[in-house]
C-alpha cells in the first residue's frame, strides 16, 4: 500500500495526469481509470446458481458445478453460486517503468534494468521489426470490495489497491532461457503440429471459450511459451500486449502466486492451478480507450483482436495499454 501511495503522490506532484494527446513520441502514455464510468459492469454476468443462470448474459460462461447445493467441511451447507469479479489491473507496455494506469507515470529507478528494444521505427529507438519486449505491472484491484458495492458477501475478493508485481525486476521475465526454469515443458510444444493446434483454440476463444486442454495456446494471440514478454513476431500492439498479459497470468499461476477459483474445487476455497485454465479469465481494455459495452468488451484469453481491436492502439500517443482482469468465481454461499 505504501508503494501505491508513493506512486500516486509522484503522479500528482509531477502533473502526469495530462491528456494522452500531449504525450511526445516514445514517452509513457496513459491515464487514471474511472472506476465508475470506465468499467464494463455487464461483465459481472452471468450470475448462476448451480448451472441455472439467475442473471443471464450474452457472453459465454465458464462451466459451473452441476448441483445448486454445496457442502464445505466441517458441517456447512450452502448454495453454489458462480459470478465474475474484477480483481486485478495491469499495465502492459514496451517502455520500462511506464505505469499506464497511474496517469502515464514514468519512473527512473536510477539503474539500467528492464530495458529492451521495442518494435517501431529505429529513429525512435525501436528495432524496426514486428517484435516487442513487453513489461507488465500487476495491481491488486478488488473493485467491488473497494467501492463497497457488496459489504456482506463472503465470497468476494477483499483487500486494498496496491502494486503487487513489477516485471522489470524479475529476471525470469527478461530472459527466455531463464524462463525455462518454470516452463520446461515448452520443448514439447515447440513443433509445427502443436502450433497448428492453436488455430482451434483461436476459433473456440472467439466464438465461445478457449480450450483449456490446449494449455500451451493463447488462441489467436500465439503460444504461451516462453512465459515472458519477448514476442518475436507480433501482429500489432493489441495482439502483442494481450499475449504478454496472458503469459504473465500463466506465469503467476505456475509460480503459485495466482490460484484457481472456478469449478467445484473452488466452492469452498481457492486451490493451486499450476496449469492455467484460460476460461477463468476475461480481459477488458481500460487504456488508452476503455471498452465498456458489447460482447467482446471483456473478451476471453485468445479471442481474435479483429472483434474488438479497432481504435485500441493510437500511434505514438496510445501505444501503452491498461487492462482490467476479470476472474470467474464459484463459491459456496453459506
Amino acid at each position: 500500500m505504501r508503494l501505491w501511495c508513493l506512486l500516486l503522490a509522484l503522479a500528482a506532484a509531477l502533473g502526469l495526469t495530462s491528456p494522452a494527446a500531449a504525450v511526445l513520441p516514445g514517452k509513457c502514455s496513459g491515464r487514471f481509470v474511472n472506476p465508475i464510468t470506465e468499467i464494463c459492469w455487464s461483465c459481472l454476468f452471468p450470475i448462476s446458481v448451480g448451472t441455472f443462470p439467475v442473471w443471464p448474459s450474452g457472453r459465454p460462461d465458464a462451466p459451473n458445478p452441476p448441483l445448486p447445493v454445496c457442502y464445505c467441511p466441517p458441517l456447512q451447507v450452502g448454495v453454489s453460486m458462480g459470478f465474475w469479479e474484477p480483481i486485478r489491473l495491469a499495465d502492459v507496455s514496451m517502455k520500462p517503468w511506464c505505469f499506464v494506469n497511474l496517469g502515464g507515470l514514468s519512473l527512473n529507478p536510477g539503474f539500467d534494468i528492464g530495458h529492451k528494444q521495442f518494435a517501431g521505427p529505429s529513429i525512435l529507438g525501436g528495432n524496426g521489426q514486428n517484435s516487442g519486449g513487453w513489461h507488465v505491472h500487476w495491481y491488486v484491484y478488488p473493485l467491488i470490495y473497494w467501492l463497497e458495492l457488496l459489504t456482506d458477501f463472503a465470497c468476494m475478493e477483499e483487500g486494498s489497491i496496491d502494486v503487487a508485481y513489477i516485471s522489470e525486476v524479475d529476471p525470469l521475465w527478461q530472459d527466455s532461457e531463464l524462463a525455462t526454469i518454470i516452463n520446461p515443458e515448452a520443448v514439447l510444444f515447440a513443433n509445427p503440429l502443436a502450433t497448428a493446434a492453436c488455430a482451434a483454440d483461436c476459433v473456440a476463444a472467439t466464438t465461445a471459450l478457449p480450450l483449456d486442454p490446449l494449455s500451451w495456446c493463447a488462441g489467436c494471440f500465439g503460444t504461451m511459451y516462453p512465459m515472458n514478454g519477448n514476442i518475436p513476431a507480433q501482429l500489432g500492439h493489441v495482439q502483442g500486449s494481450r499475449l504478454a498479459l496472458s503469459r504473465f497470468i500463466y506465469k503467476l499461476h505456475r509460480q503459485m502466486v495466482a490460484e484457481g477459483t472456478m469449478g467445484a474445487k473452488g466452492l469452498c476455497s481457492k486451490y493451486p492451478m499450476p496449469i492455467l485454465r484460460k476460461q477463468q479469465y476475461r480481459l477488458q481494455a481500460v487504456n488508452p480507450r476503455p471498452q465498456t459495452s458489447g460482447r467482446y468488451a471483456c473478451a476471453p484469453i485468445g479471442a481474435s483482436p479483429l472483434m474488438y481491436g479497432a481504435g485500441q492502439m493510437i500511434p505514438i500517443i496510445g501505444e501503452d495499454f491498461g487492462y482490467l482482469v476479470w476472474r470467474k468465481r464459484n463459491c459456496c454461499v453459506l
